[in-house]
């Protein structure tokens, strides 16, 4: 055999053995396999090419080293949860008087209803409300559940952005409460002999004005599987308020925080 065939059968016994290792150590620790090996397989294949002294005439192999990056498992890679902020200050975030909201109840609201049967009778402008997966309608003593078309649509798309903000910052699902929805004139009169602060003139009255409490919610969950943990009502105040900021500030409602009710009220614009 000749002097230049003997160096190229060495080169490729002694490449052949540096893959056959290398395949080993791959098989037994697949994490393991990173540029520190790739590099030694170079440094193999280098000393082969001044075993053989042929370089790249004879045989060239190049290999790149590998991407760390690109060997993370996606399962590993941890999702990003939504922070929650709140908003700075209720009483400077939801500001919005009586006499604002009753303008904007005057312009989408009905005539003012009298009493429940009055109510009753004009189907063809209100909706009838009750509680859905978004929100639960307390037990109403001082109102009942009619709002116009527009209001309806408000609270349900409130009830479904308050869900998706819970899911992004990975909060247990909770509905809040409707506290209020429409008062009849009969409703409003009873509610002035024991309350000075209810107005004759209330935005209740037109079915364009609802209350949400803020300090209490019903937790989700299947009435035959486990128990969700507990939410501070807090945690969720905070973020039910940067919903009902955002909904304000896309012009589609006026909100007034009300401390002594413990509610956010507001009107659909």
């Amino acid at each position: 055999m000749e002097k230049k065939d003997i160096r190229q059968h060495r080169y490729l016994e002694f490449f052949g053995i540096a893959v056959i290792v290398l395949a080993l150590v791959r098989c037994a620790f697949p994490e393991k396999l990173t540029v520190h090996h790739t590099e030694s397989l170079q440094a193999c294949m280098e000393q082969a090419d001044s075993l053989s002294g042929t370089a790249a005439d004879e045989a060239s192999v190049t290999l790149k080293p590998v991407d760390e990056s690109a060997s993370v498992s996606i399962n590993q890679k941890k999702a990003t949860r939504h922070r929650i902020y709140s908003v700075r200050n209720y009483n400077e975030t939801f500001p919005d008087t009586n006499a604002l909201q009753l303008t904007a109840a005057q312009r989408w609201g009905v005539k003012p209803v009298k009493n429940r049967k009055d109510a009753e009778e004009r189907m063809d402008e209100l909706v009838y409300i009750v509680s859905s997966p978004y929100y639960h309608v307390d037990r109403l003593t001082q109102s009942i559940p009619y709002l116009v078309p527009r209001a309806a649509i408000l609270l349900d798309d409130i009830g479904k952005a308050f869900f998706d903000s819970l899911q992004v910052k990975g909060i247990p699902l909770h509905r809040f409460i409707v506290t209020s929805v429409l008062r009849t004139q009969a409703d409003v009169a009873k509610l002035r002999r024991f309350n000075g602060n209810a107005t004759e003139n209330s935005c209740h009255l037109y079915g364009t004005t609802f209350d949400i409490c803020y300090n209490r919610y019903e937790t989700v969950q299947h009435p035959d599987g486990p128990r969700r943990r507990a939410v501070g009502s807090d945690s969720l105040k905070w973020v039910l308020s940067e919903v009902l900021r955002d909904m304000r500030q896309n012009q589609r409602c006026y909100v007034k925080y009300e401390v002594k009710q413990g509610c956010f009220h507001m009107t659909v614009r």
